[in-house]
């Protein structure tokens, strides 16, 4: 199994303290969870995109080409890149110059996004949203696999005899599709024969479980050898420590925190209590044998081999998230690394010649060609 640490940039007061950072120091933090993450061994640090408050995680590839100048062996991960909203051109810019600038370490991990106020910045209707989001990878995996390219899309200009430069170290590079609710996605991955990423941090297990179970029956239905099919899943929130009663006592104010946030919002939350949050979600706060445990029943259900968790303190202090993080990779990361087998894929570059097998049909209701 592999793991990631995954950042959002939430620009908000802390849960606990109430205490909001300056954007400068906050982009600190994140560069300085990214190294933790490098020198703790994690296989992966992912850095999401968001256009709305409160998050300022506008720019990943350039959050990202930064961690790639600092950093040497982690992987570099988007979560997610919203094609939806993107150029899908000038995306392939952006991401084949960083694939250089990390020595061929970037995966991608693209979806729709959400939220209202980013689909009114971009101009981007609601309907419109899954075809957009179809077209662009389209186009966007078309780019870099080929030279130049001709294509009539329907959301962007079209391209005749186009080369986009520069061409892209890996190729090809990993794609996986993220998704939380969306069939339409889980049935792009399977169609391409990409990995996916179920959120699975909002709701009880259920809902991602059904998804993923469609994943692998689209999957099949396009012909595809099921040991092939390669599954992500997130996680709610973690905090670890030796016994199960120091873990719940340091991150009750942690969640209790962020209960006062919803409330806030005027937000229902999904979990009312610290209890109901432990037991339902997917959130690891334990003992090091519970979160083993939790991981396992998950595995049950999704056959995920990549974990998230999240990169940033989030209430905890600097020392109990360094700890905790460190208890993982000295006590949990072993166990599962033992447990769950990895991706049926390289984690290194991918620096070979693409695929030659055929092109998928394009989505219905797409016109690239």
């Amino acid at each position: 199994m592999k793991f990631l640490a995954i950042t959002l940039i939430v620009h908000a007061p802390d849960p606990v303290t109430g205490v909001q950072k300056s954007t400068s120091e906050r982009f600190r933090e994140v560069i300085d969870n990214a190294l933790l993450a490098e020198e703790l061994g994690f296989d992966g640090f992912g850095v999401g995109e968001r256009h709305e408050r409160p998050f300022i995680s506008s720019s990943p590839p350039v959050v990202l080409s930064h961690i790639a100048a600092l950093t040497s062996r982690i992987r570099l991960f988007t979560a997610v890149t919203t094609l939806s909203l993107l150029d899908p051109v000038r995306a392939y810019e952006d991401y084949a110059t960083l694939d250089h600038l990390s020595a061929g370490r970037l995966d991608l991990i693209i979806g729709k996004g959400n939220g209202a106020a980013q689909r009114e910045l971009f101009h981007v209707a609601p309907e419109d949203q899954w075809d957009r989001n179809a077209e662009s990878y389209e186009l966007f995996r078309r780019i870099w696999r080929q030279d130049r390219v001709s294509a009539s899309p329907r959301f962007r200009p079209q391209l005749t005899e186009a080369e986009v430069w520069p061409r892209p170290l890996q190729q090809p590079i990993r794609v996986w599709h993220g998704s939380a609710t969306s069939r339409e996605s889980v049935d792009l991955a399977a169609r391409y024969g990409d990995p996916l990423f179920s959120a699975n941090v909002t709701h009880p297990i259920e809902p991602y479980a059904e998804l993923v179970r469609h994943y692998r029956e689209r999957w099949e239905h396009y012909g595809r050898d099921p040991a092939q099919a390669v599954v992500g899943a997130g996680t709610a929130g973690y905090y670890a420590a030796r016994t199960s009663q120091e873990a719940i006592a340091a991150y009750r104010p942690v969640f209790e925190g962020y209960l006062a946030f919803q409330k806030r919002l005027g937000v229902e939350p999904v979990f009312a209590t610290l209890e109901d949050f432990v037991e339902r979600s997917s959130a690891l706060i334990g003992s090091p044998q519970q979160v083993i445990d939790k991981v396992h029943r998950y595995h049950e259900q999704f056959g995920h081999s990549v974990l998230h968790m999240h990169a940033d303190a989030g209430g905890l202090t600097q020392a109990q998230h360094r700890a905790s993080l460190e208890l993982f990779q000295s006590d949990i990361a072993p166990v599962l690394r033992r447990d769950i087998p990895d991706p049926p894929f390289p984690w290194a570059p991918v620096l070979g010649e693409p695929a030659s097998a055929p092109e998928p049909a394009p989505a219905p209701g797409t016109r690239v060609h």
